[in-house]
């Protein structure tokens, strides 16, 4: 009888970690334990992936506001520009912000509207058009976003992050004033200087300011990109990916992670002979459809992973195969027909009519969805996930 399981993911359990602690080997030792509890054996190309707040955790990668606030300073000497596009969140952004205005003297804060970026709504889109509001050209201040569309709560948190936002600001002694745009260029009519802080799209506002006057022009991979003050910092992405640790301290995206999976692959290698991929995940690449909130606030899903885990699937659609080359078989001889074909396929079946409908993304984005969701972001406690069967196919 064929082998009738195929992919299988387990949260995998794990000490309270530390910084300092030995991660590489408390990731091993739990692997190992899950195996034995659990009764799965170790294969060539399973795969370990470790979620990034463990890791950054125990690289000690914080910072705290008065750290973040020492960066501002130093990159906006006048002490007066704008925030624009930040997301609304008060685990990813709030206490970013309070750190960013304990550096500022006025800040220019520019929302964009009816979501930020990752789809956390201010307003309902429909209202828009009921109000005949064009979000693309039209620019609102505070005044007008209130006279227009009142007091709104967010549908999960409760909160009114307009005013959260402003209130924040004011409590680290700066002065605000709010404007609502998606035009980067808009935010030049109030200032000059303007450190962006959307996440995907950071390169492009970039571009569009510079081009089209702006003066100092950052965004939050640029703030913390080097240690400030004695604090973490990541080299590569600073702020974005950052979340809350408490009400005046950040942990920072991990950094030079690619020692810390190649020294996981190892141990488990030594010790089973097999080899196992590793990678690090932090924000899966989905979007909710009831909630319209697409999860991926981190700059990237995975900061590192073994070199088995590069590329995207290369795989075949069994329905299109059954219903369109194969369609006057049944029974065996269509399982035949398909498992013959899956394993005579093209190395490469971009364009392939039987590839549509298939999920060519990068590896570590459809894996790093699947860790997120198993080990959930809650009290599961389980930093860890055990994949097995990733790349089976029907005729393993």
């Amino acid at each position: 009888m064929s082998r009738m399981i195929g992919t299988v993911s387990r949260g995998v359990r794990a000490p309270i970690v530390k910084e300092g602690d030995d991660l590489a080997t408390i990731v091993f030792e739990s692997v190992m334990e899950a195996s034995k509890d659990a009764g799965f054996e170790i294969q060539d190309r399973d795969i370990v992936a470790v979620t990034e707040a463990v890791v950054a955790r125990t690289q000690g990668n914080y910072a705290t506001i008065d750290q973040i606030a020492a960066d501002i300073k130093a990159k906006f000497p006048s002490g007066e520009f704008a925030v624009i596009f930040p997301i609304l969140s008060r685990n990813r952004f709030a206490i970013c912000l309070k750190g960013i205005a304990k550096g500022a003297k006025k800040i220019t804060l520019m929302l964009s509207y009816p979501s930020d970026e990752v789809g956390n709504h201010l307003i309902d889109i429909d209202s828009l058009d009921e109000k005949g509001v064009n979000p693309w050209t039209d620019v609102l201040s505070e005044e007008k976003y209130r006279e227009l569309f009142g007091k709104n709560l967010h549908p999960f948190t409760g909160v009114d992050y307009v005013d959260y936002y402003k209130e924040l600001i004011k409590s680290q002694g700066a002065d605000v004033e709010i404007v609502f745009a998606n035009d980067p260029k808009a935010v030049l009519n109030y200032t000059k200087n303007i450190l962006c802080c959307d996440i995907h799209t950071r390169k492009r506002t970039k571009r569009i300011l510079k081009a089209n006057g702006a003066e100092l022009v950052y965004s939050l991979d640029n703030i913390l990109d080097k240690s400030v003050d004695g604090s973490g910092f990541n080299a590569d992405y600073g702020l974005l990916g950052s979340n809350k640790a408490t009400e005046d301290r950040i942990k920072l995206f991990p950094k030079n992670c690619e020692e810390f999976v190649n020294s996981v692959q190892s141990k488990l290698k030594e010790a089973t002979g097999k080899t196992v991929e590793v990678m690090v995940y932090g924000d899966g690449a989905f979007k909710d459809p009831v909630g319209k909130i697409w999860e991926l606030a981190d700059p990237v899903v995975s900061p590192a992973y073994t070199k088995g885990l590069e590329g995207t699937p290369n795989e075949v659609k069994l329905k299109y195969l059954a219903d369109n080359d194969f369609a006057a078989l049944q029974g065996d001889e269509l399982k035949e027909a398909i498992s013959e074909y899956i394993k005579n396929k093209d190395n490469d079946l971009k364009g392939s009519m039987a590839s549509q409908g298939t999920t060519p993304r990068r590896l570590t984005d459809l894996i790093g969805s699947l860790c997120d969701l198993t080990s959930g972001s809650g009290d599961k406690g389980t930093p860890f996930v055990y994949i097995q069967g990733y790349f089976d196919n029907y005729t393993d």
